[in-house]
């Protein structure tokens, strides 16, 4: 905690007000979790829910990194793009759990000096309606979930229901529910309000899954939650004897705005490593790459580069593993990597990543309903030259369906992406001006 704030101070200097084209050197240690000094993180664990349930603030609590650093966030109080944070679970070796668990350097018990036990990468999806899409993307990365149901309001509220089935339609089965702001309500407002959690979640994925009271503002229960988290949401085997494969959720330039030529750097991409280990010096690839237009034709051309730093957490690294959240410097200009304009592509081993693709067909698995809005309608077949969003990975992109049957649609493009047979693709569907989560997909061909 006493790291992160050092780690902020030593970052103010560097502040200057630019323009949006522009990313700060902080936003990309916020990216990498803004803390010194941690092992690299083991397990990607999610922050879902509602909007102004306290998913920012848990994070807080938990990491001491404020992920809410965008300035249109700031403004409105709401997380808009994905916020990461790296975190220390410490561990007491005279107290038991889980009054020995603290992310402390001292026992808030016994006042022992604490031991690491593991260190996870957390990833704060915004739980507003309109940027689903963001949070589906996040979903990709993740590991195990925290479900954060504020104790204020009825449960469920709809993004409630739509974080739910997104975690259900992805495949991540290891959660633990939060119920916050415990501070706010009585102690029988408290049951009642468990009892709505309990019947909510029955029959869903998050069926078993525990529920924590917790106030995140007032640090209640912190270490019971961490317990939980270790139990629930182990870390999980990674094949580390394949080529390296890396989800880019976000990309930065890094450099100060009149900056000389030798002080600048090449750009930054961050996510994290799916399988293999990634070196500096090491060869990369990113698929699908850049847009090259000449002659009135249009092709993407994957992008070479080679790996000039590894940052797990703020701490530099020889060598990344999966599981957690990297940022990896390259020695690409900088202007292909600013604003995110990587985020959705995958980077790795030369020569052996997924195809490009501007089409595919998927199999379909649709919902009954649609999730996510007050009066919840049945879904419909998907029709040709419907237009749906699309997600595979930490890409989102916009297909138009050019043939489709009952179980099955093929989809053209509005920007490629990278994926293998098999890939799993989360649709949604345009619903009163907004997208909807409907199903799910895998890529056949």
């Amino acid at each position: 905690m006493k790291s992160a704030d050092s780690g902020k101070k030593q970052l103010e200097f560097l502040k200057v007000q630019i323009s949006e084209k522009y990313c700060l050197i902080s936003d990309y240690l916020h990216f990498t979790g803004g803390n010194y000094n941690l092992s690299q993180p083991c397990v990607n664990i999610g922050m879902v829910g509602h909007v102004d349930h306290g998913k920012t603030t848990l994070v807080k609590a938990l990491s001491g990194v404020w992920t809410d650093t965008h300035s249109e966030e700031v403004k409105r109080g709401i997380s808009i793009r994905l916020g990461y944070a790296d975190s220390p679970f410490m561990k007491c070796p005279k107290c038991p759990a889980p009054q020995g668990y603290t992310v402390a350097e001292t026992c808030p018990t016994c006042g022992e000096k604490t031991e690491e036990h593991r260190t996870v990468s957390f990833v704060d999806a915004p739980g507003h309606e309109t940027l689903m899409a963001t949070m589906l993307s996040g979903a990709a990365i993740m590991d195990g979930a925290v479900l954060v149901i504020a104790a204020n309001e009825d449960c469920p509220q709809p993004q409630t229901k739509e974080h739910l089935m997104a975690l259900d339609i992805i495949g991540i089965e290891n959660i633990v529910i939060v119920q916050n702001k415990i501070d706010l309500v009585s102690r029988e407002r408290l049951v009642e309000h468990y009892h709505q959690i309990k019947e909510f979640v029955k029959g869903t994925v998050a069926e078993n899954a525990p529920v924590i009271p917790i106030s995140a503002q007032q640090n209640i229960n912190i270490d019971i939650l961490i317990d939980a988290l270790e139990t629930q949401i182990p870390t999980p085997i990674h094949k580390i004897d394949k080529p390296a494969s890396m989800l880019i959720a976000r990309s930065f330039d890094i450099n100060r705005p009149g900056a000389s030529i030798d002080e600048i750097r090449g750009g930054v991409i961050g996510g994290t490593l799916t399988e293999g280990v990634l070196h500096p010096g090491d060869e990369l690839e990113i698929r699908p790459g850049i847009k090259i237009t000449t002659e009135g034709t249009t092709k993407w051309v994957p992008i070479l580069t080679t790996v000039s730093s590894i940052y797990a957490g703020a701490t530099k690294v020889e060598e990344a593993t999966p599981g957690g959240l990297l940022a990896v410097g390259t020695y690409l200009d900088p202007t292909l990597t600013k604003g995110d304009s990587l985020t959705g592509q995958i980077a790795g081993t030369p020569g052996t990543l997924p195809d490009t693709r501007h089409q595919f067909v998927m199999e379909l698995h649709l919902l009954e309903r649609v999730v996510g809005v007050t009066r919840e309608e049945k879904i419909n077949e998907i029709k040709t030259s419907e237009p749906l969003m699309l997600n595979i990975g930490t890409a989102t992109t916009v297909g138009v369906v050019t043939s489709a049957r009952k179980n099955e649609a093929q989809v053209a493009l509005k920007r490629p992406i990278s994926a293998a047979i098999g890939a799993m693709v989360a649709i949604s569907r345009r619903v009163d001006s907004r997208w909807r989560l409907i199903g799910v997909g895998v890529i056949k061909s």
